[in-house]
């Protein structure tokens, strides 16, 4: 097995420019040098494009696309990986940052397990920056049913082998496209790993943890009924939990702050 092997860094961006600077440091400060970040700008209406294209002329590993037109998460998610040519491939989204080991240490639990896929725990901070209590829960693994219990995976801690897990695109819908792509992931019979150090930092945005929950709970259940098309008990069973563990991740983030 190589032991160096290319890790491309898929990163949407829209309308980033407060935060992507941040974003790319965090990467550029990795402990692990062999990587690649493809960030694809989706038809952003502020100074995004250029913050990036400054740093993409201090450093060719990173890589700029932009789109024609603004089309969500999935297709600029999508776009990064079809472009990218990494055996690996790690998640960060543009006003998310990672900590320095991060790369390397994930790279290390997944060859030395001979993984697939793996998500580390994170810790949210304020727009500022600023570090809060709250974080995540890390299991040892979760499987297809877990996941539709529960989405215990952040999207900025995600590795996968593609050599293992295939080139699989994620659904063309706005939002929880990641959710179904870990999802469709092991449904196939791959567990996803977690690794129980935090690793990344996930930055809430406005009131981003308390907002909008009666649209994230329509989300969750349009993708029970159409996307993953669960039998309407099944799908009443999953969104019980789905509540449940929701209130208590509120309760918990309030308690925590």
């Amino acid at each position: 097995m190589k032991q160096n092997p290319l890790i491309s860094v898929i990163t949407p961006a829209y309308n980033a420019e407060r935060f992507i600077g941040d974003t790319i440091d965090s990467v550029l400060d990795q402990t692990y040098a062999n990587w690649e970040m493809v960030i694809v700008d989706d038809r952003s209406t502020d100074n995004t494009t250029s913050i990036v294209e400054e740093y993409r002329k201090r450093d060719n590993r990173i890589k700029l696309i932009v789109l024609e037109e603004n089309s969500g998460s999935a297709v600029a998610r999508n776009t990064a990986m079809e472009n990218a040519k990494g055996r690996y491939i790690a998640f960060l989204d543009s006003d998310d940052r990672w900590l320095p080991e991060k790369l390397d240490k994930q790279l290390r639990f997944m060859q030395e397990k001979d993984i697939a896929f793996s998500f580390t725990t994170y810790v949210r901070i304020l727009e500022d920056g600023t570090k809060t209590n709250a974080i995540s829960t890390t299991p040892e693994s979760v499987n297809y049913d877990d996941l539709m219990k529960r989405c215990v995976i952040g999207c900025l801690t995600v590795m996968l082998d593609r050599d293992k897990v295939g080139h699989l695109k994620m659904v063309n819908i706005r939002t929880r496209q990641d959710y179904v792509y870990w999802l469709t992931i092991t449904k196939k019979g791959f567990l996803a790993y977690g690794l129980p150090e935090i690793l990344a930092e996930y930055r809430l945005v406005g009131n981003s943890i308390s907002s909008n929950k009666w649209k994230a709970a329509k989300r969750n259940w349009y993708v029970f009924r159409k996307i993953e098309k669960q039998s309407l008990p099944k799908s009443i069973w999953y969104f019980a939990h789905y509540v449940v563990r929701s209130i208590m991740d509120l309760i918990r983030w309030r308690t925590k702050r």
